[in-house]
């Protein structure tokens, strides 16, 4: 009786991914964790989500963005963009004007309530930084920096 042959392996670039090593999956597990551990603190406090805040962070930053240009440089998607959006002029955190008559193109900036709840949420966002930094020793952090922008869009 002849011997049962074991199946083919895959060819390496159809093997399953490593997702423990592959670059892609460790970055969005570190910016996940991250993330949420800044968004535990300002969800419980101001009823505030990570796109929310990520919102708000864009525009206290750069004044009188439209949708699409929020969307564009948080990298985040449009629809929950408009949707983060939607909440945060409903909670009245963020003022949607026309842009010079125009109606089909909004301006958006932080309302006095927005710009009280980001100065609030900022410095525990740069204190959760800081201690995310310093597991990292000087030159650690200087190549970390180099790395990532070598990494990022270069509209960002």
């Amino acid at each position: 009786m002849p011997a049962k042959r074991q199946p083919a392996r895959p060819p390496a670039e159809h093997a399953p991914l490593e997702l423990e090593h592959f670059l892609p999956y460790q970055l969005s597990i570190v910016s996940n964790t991250v993330s949420q551990a800044i968004a535990d603190d300002y969800q419980r406090r101001f009823d505030l989500g990570v796109t929310e805040w990520r919102v708000m962070a864009v525009l206290a930053r750069f004044d009188g963005l439209s949708a699409r240009e929020v969307a564009e440089r948080t990298a985040m998607d449009k629809v929950a963009v408009s949707r983060a959006l939607a909440r945060l002029v409903e909670a009245g955190r963020v003022d949607r004007a026309t842009h010079d008559g125009d109606k089909r193109r909004s301006v958006l900036n932080l309302s006095e309530a927005g710009w009280a709840i980001h100065d609030q949420v900022a410095p525990m966002a740069r204190q959760r930084e800081r201690e995310l930094l310093a597991k990292l020793d000087a030159e650690e952090q200087a190549w970390l920096e180099r790395i990532l922008g070598k990494l990022m869009p270069p509209e960002h």
